[in-house]
């Protein structure tokens, strides 16, 4: 009989997605996964992982606390009847409800915390009850990852997190393999460059900083092309409507490429990939674009200023400010081919020896193995050893 992880996240997409290689990597060390989301298209896609998916719905953006109790209790129920050895929260709902119905059946836990979000950029009853949910959640936990040093220091320094219990990540990591740098120069071909933004389509990703930077550079540069790539009408109260977006695209200053399974034939065609986000844990689209060659422009933000040595392999802007954003699209368009290139050729080697997923994985297996009784041959060889 295997050792069990439970692995909960709120999409089987963020599931699929961004926690793939650890899967794998947990399947090949000899452990039964549970992969635990809500059902929708990508859940189909798990099992070619080597993991069982179990579905769970959760009311993501929602702040009923009847939903939310309701939820605590669907995590409650699962756990009791699946007993896994140890679980894995990630995103907010799994990591507050998921840890608290595991604590109570005293299953050990290790939660990450990927970037934090409105939550901590308010002071409402509500947030406040957020925060706190948070300090008792984490309470029992064997170790809670975090993705940058900003979230990190905050926890600890505010007391939602004992010190002694943290441990820092570098994202969800980057598979350097799937992800090849791309030597070629994108504009190679045609006249224009262009920039891409790669993210769900909401106001806290900077969504409307980038088109207003872009209105900006477009007064001087009128062939520059720039793209956005992701989801629109997302369950998110920062989110941009479809008629938004259409309202963009026929004004004339920026393409909307629609949503995609793989990024990487985008990120090739990209110039310059742009993420001018208010706060992330680490941006998986800016890893992906690094590890690809391309220079990047974010904001000296949690999380994303992890990414980007500044004038190194890529510019940050400030927050908020399309103005400074065009001022850093400017230069960009002002460097040399040979810059540019050198510039994501310096972010490549920032992704091989500071992102490589592998650390990611490793810092896992490791925790998972100093767990007391949580190894993948811990319950084999019990068994076998026991009484008749």
């Amino acid at each position: 009989m295997k050792t069990k992880v439970m692995i909960a996240l709120n999409t089987s997409w963020n599931l699929y997605n961004f926690r793939a290689g650890l899967i794998r990597a947990l399947v090949a060390e000899g452990y039964e996964v549970v992969a635990v989301a809500p059902q929708d298209k990508y859940a189909a896609r798990l099992s070619g992982l080597g993991c069982r998916f179990v579905p769970l719905a959760m009311d993501n953006g929602g702040t009923n606390p009847l939903k939310d109790l309701l939820l605590l209790w669907r995590f409650y129920s699962l756990l009791s009847k699946e007993r896994p050895n140890v679980f894995l929260g990630y995103t907010v709902k799994p990591n507050v409800y998921g840890s608290l119905a595991a604590h109570a059946q005293r299953i050990p836990v290790v939660n990450n915390i990927a970037g934090l979000g409105a939550v901590f950029n308010k002071d409402t009853w509500l947030t406040r009850l957020v925060r706190e949910l948070y300090r008792v959640a984490l309470s029992r936990s064997r170790c809670v990852f975090f993705q940058n040093n900003d979230d990190l220091q905050l926890f600890v320094r505010t007391g939602l997190v004992a010190p002694e219990k943290v441990s820092r990540l570098p994202g969800s990591g980057i598979d350097l393999r799937a992800y090849q740098l791309v030597t070629k120069q994108a504009s190679d071909g045609r006249a224009a460059l262009r920039f891409l933004l790669v993210a769900r389509m909401l106001r806290d990703k900077g969504v409307v900083e980038y088109v207003d930077a872009a209105r900006i550079v477009h007064r001087s540069f009128p062939d520059v092309e720039f793209c956005l790539l992701g989801f629109v009408d997302v369950k998110n109260p920062t989110a941009i409507s479809s008629e938004q977006m259409d309202a963009w695209v026929k004004e004339g200053v920026v393409r909307y490429l629609g949503e995609t399974d793989d990024v990487r034939p985008h990120l090739a065609a990209a110039d310059c990939v742009v993420l001018p986000s208010y706060s992330e844990g680490t941006p998986r689209s800016l890893l992906e674009a690094a590890a690809m060659g391309k220079p990047i422009i974010t904001t000296d933000a949690a999380g994303c200023r992890d990414v980007v040595d500044d004038g190194v392999n890529g510019f940050l802007c400030r927050l908020r400010d399309a103005d400074d954003l065009a001022g850093k699209m400017l230069r960009m368009l002002q460097l040399s081919p040979e810059s540019r290139a050198r510039m994501g050729m310096y972010g490549r080697e920032k992704m091989e020896r500071e992102f490589d997923e592998k650390i990611v994985i490793t810092h896992y297996l490791s925790m998972i193995k100093r767990i007391p009784n949580v190894s993948p041959g811990f319950l084999a060889a019990t068994s076998q050893s026991a009484p008749p």
